[in-house]
This record gives C-alpha cells, sequence and structure tokens, in this order.
C-alpha cells in the first residue's frame, strides 16, 4: 500500500509559510485529542481497526491511515514532516541510520547492470557501500576526483544511472561544485543523490542546485547531542512514494518513535547550535592557522582560491568541522589527541561537545592506505567537529595538545 495519506507529510499544511527557524519549532506538529504542547510520543507497533472493512479499505489504500510503525509513525511523521519543510523538498522519509538513508536511497533505484558514478572523497561506509557491496550485485561504479569538473564530465560521457557525493567531503572538506555536476549528471541520465551531512540544512539545500535527493545521518548535528541514531531521505514525492517506500517497507531501516521524537526535539534548536558551532570553528581555523607544528588548516570558505569562492557560494557559513594536518604524520597526531584534556577523542560529529577524530585509523581505516594517500586523507590529518564551549578553552587545550608534535 502506498503511505499514509494522513500523515503530517501528506497532510494540508504541506507548504511551510514560516521563516526557517519558526518551521524548525512548529513545522508538522499534530496534536493529540490531549492537546499537548511538546509533540505526542507514540510509541506502538500497531494500530487497530473498528471493522474487518477497515482493516482491509487500510491495506488496499483505500482508506489511508496508519498501519504498522515500520511503514509509517505518528511521531516519525512529524519528524519527516518538520525536516522536509525546512529541506524545502516535497517528501521525507526517515531511517534508522545515515548509512541505511545512504544503502536505501541507492538500492531502491539500482538493479545489475546500472552503473553509479561517485566521488571519490567518502565517508568510509560510503564508499565502502560504493566500491565493495554494489559491485555485488552487478552495479558498475567508477569514482572520479570530486573537485575536478573535467573529471566529471570525462565520467559522465557514458550514461549514468545515481551520481553520489558528499559535499564538504569527509574528512578532507573537498567541496564539489553541485550546479555543474548535477547538469552534467541529468545529461547522461542520472539520479544525483547527495549526503549533505557535514553542512546540515541551515547550511546547505543542495535541491537547490540541481540534487534530486538528500539523505542525513540526523545522528549528527540534527540530534547534536550524541543520544541517538537516524537518517533521512529526502526527494520528490514520487521518488519516496513510487521508488524509497516500496524498498524501505519491505526491508525495515525505518527510525523507532522514540529517537523520532528526539529528533524533533534536536529540530528545535538546530540553527542555534549550528551558528555557534561555526562561529567556534571559524575562530579555531583562524587560531590553528600558521601554528608550529601544524601542516595546513582546512575549512570551507577560508582563504581564497576555486574551493573557497565554492563553499561560500554553496553554503551560508563555512560548517562545524575543521581539518588540521600536523608534522611527524601518525605519530603527531596520536601525540594531539592523546594530549587533549577537554575535547573527547571520537568518531561522531555533530556533537555540542567538541570531538577530534584520526581518520586513517578509524573512520577510513578499511580504504587502503594508497587510496588514502590519493585522496588527502594524511596519516596527520585531525578532524575536529567544534561544538559548542567557550571557544577560549578549546583554543587553550588545542595549544597544550600541540606541544606534542614537537
Amino acid at each position: 500500500m502506498a503511505r499514509d495519506e494522513d500523515t503530517p507529510n501528506d497532510g494540508p499544511a504541506r507548504s511551510g509559510c514560516y521563516r526557517p527557524q519558526t518551521e524548525l519549532i512548529r513545522g508538522g506538529q499534530t496534536r493529540s485529542p490531549f492537546n499537548e504542547t511538546s509533540e505526542a510520543l507514540y510509541l506502538t507497533s500497531g494500530y487497530v481497526y473498528s471493522s474487518a472493512e477497515e482493516a482491509e479499505g487500510a491495506f488496499t489504500g483505500e482508506m489511508p491511515r496508519f498501519v504498522y510503525s515500520r511503514y509509517a509513525n505518528p511521531t516519525v511523521a512529524m519528524f519527516e514532516e518538520r525536516l522536509r519543510r525546512l529541506e524545502g523538498a516535497e517528501a521525507c522519509f526517515a531511517t534508522a541510520t545515515g548509512m541505511s538513508a545512504v544503502f536505501a536511497a541507492m538500492m531502491c533505484q539500482l538493479r545489475s547492470g546500472m552503473r553509479v558514478v561517485a566521488s571519490r572523497v567518502l565517508f568510509g561506509s560510503c564508499h565502502y557501500i560504493v566500491n565493495d557491496i554494489l559491485p555485488r550485485f552487478g552495479v558498475e561504479t567508477e569514482f572520479v576526483d570530486g573537485s575536478d569538473t573535467d573529471a566529471w564530465a570525462a565520467a559522465l560521457e557514458r550514461p549514468a544511472d545515481i551520481v553520489f557525493l558528499e559535499t564538504p567531503a569527509n574528512p578532507t572538506l573537498e567541496i564539489v561544485d553541485l550546479g555543474a555536476v548535477c547538469e552534467m549528471a541529468h545529461k547522461a541520465g542520472a539520479c544525483v543523490v547527495i549526503d549533505n551531512v557535514f553542512a546540515s540544512p541551515v547550511l546547505q539545500r543542495p535541491l537547490e542546485f540541481g540534487a534530486d535527493v538528500v539523505v542525513y545521518s540526523a545522528t549528527k548535528h540534527i540530534d547534536g547531542q550524541g543520544r541517538a541514531l537516524g537518517g533521512a531521505v529526502l526527494g520528490s514525492k514520487a521518488f519516496i512514494d513510487e521508488k524509497l517506500f516500496p524498498f524501505a517497507k519491505h526491508t525495515g531501516p525505518s527510525m523507532s518513535p522514540f529517537n523520532a521524537w528526539l529528533m524533533l526535539k534536536g529540530l528545535e534548536t538546530l540553527d542555534l547550535r549550528v551558528q555557534q558551532q561555526c562561529d567556534n570553528a571559524q575562530t579555531l581555523a583562524d587560531f590553528l592557522d600558521g601554528r608550529p607544528g601544524v601542516r595546513a588548516v582546512r575549512y570551507p570558505g577560508r582563504g581564497s582560491g576555486k574551493q573557497a569562492d565554492l563553499a561560500r557560494a554553496q553554503m551560508k557559513r563555512g560548517g562545524t568541522i575543521v581539518a588540521l594536518e600536523v608534522e611527524r604524520g601518525k605519530e603527531g597526531a596520536f601525540a594531539v589527541l592523546n594530549r587533549l584534556q577537554l575535547i573527547d577523542i571520537s568518531n561522531n560529529l555533530g556533537d555540542a561537545k567538541t570531538l577530534a577524530t584520526h581518520p586513517a585509523t578509524t573512520t577510513h581505516q578499511r580504504v587502503s592506505a594508497e587510496t588514502r594517500r590519493e585522496i588527502g586523507i594524511a596519516d596527520g590529518l585531525i578532524r575536529f567537529s567544534v561544538g559548542l564551549e567557550d571557544v577560549e578553552d578549546l583554543k587553550d587545550d588545542l595549544a597544550q595538545a600541540l606541544a606534542g608534535v614537537r
């Protein structure tokens, strides 16, 4: 059966009439007969029917309603509608994790003999899907240098079915020219799927540049407090209803109602948190540049050149992630990480707490050393997800930690 037509995702108030910050608080809210202030948490797996005829009508789709929480749930539907409005998409489907969102967004479209073109710099698990899993099902895959439009043009001279990319990319913060790649991809017949997790919907809306599908790990900025896993896929109503929903309905990567409720609470403060995290990240990037032991500092939009210009054109701000390359490779990076006193070592990002990751030995350790070198993941690279602490305390911690390089 189709998705429930009486959920907030398809309700009468589909077009948001408020500004984004208001939609983050109010968008998609559906109150129960108790008229609660906070969104209701519907912890139920199933629903009951007043008659056998009603049950039959629900399963044929003639009587739209909630049937089973693997398909749709009132709390999950509120989260989907709120995020849909923020993203400016026609429809949204929430998933259990960010990786289930990535996998479902691609697999619901693919079959043997199809072709996927992807940017070379991807999160480790995304790289594994494209490089290892898809070829097992007879899907041809090709990686390109995401920052090189000529490389995209060469790869898309032949027909393709999906183009998949991240921008900014994890963990090098490489920027892809969204408008140019989307135009080339569509001419090649491809659906453009973009993982927008680093920018978040606050800073970048890929659909406005021609993307067809946007995916998120809601675990990151949307929750933003390290509490729960979640993901989301956004796109046209036709894509969600006709391609993604049948796949997800039968394979089960659905978000739990409790996690959806936490994500709703996270959305309420998303803009406030991301803006302050951007302030802190920009300050730290400036602070770290040129310090002894530091080889390079990467932060979107900082400095000059094509990559900086692209970031400023596509993103409202530079984001919450700072990539720092230190001297002495892995030894130097570990020395810095092990001296941190305030900042935590973790593979997560988008949290209220500042987190440090060594990609070469954690998130990208499955990627070969040769490939890591090719895509710029040096052994001395540290990815900082900047949080909400007082930036002066963060500067103090980084200053003393960098002494470990020397």
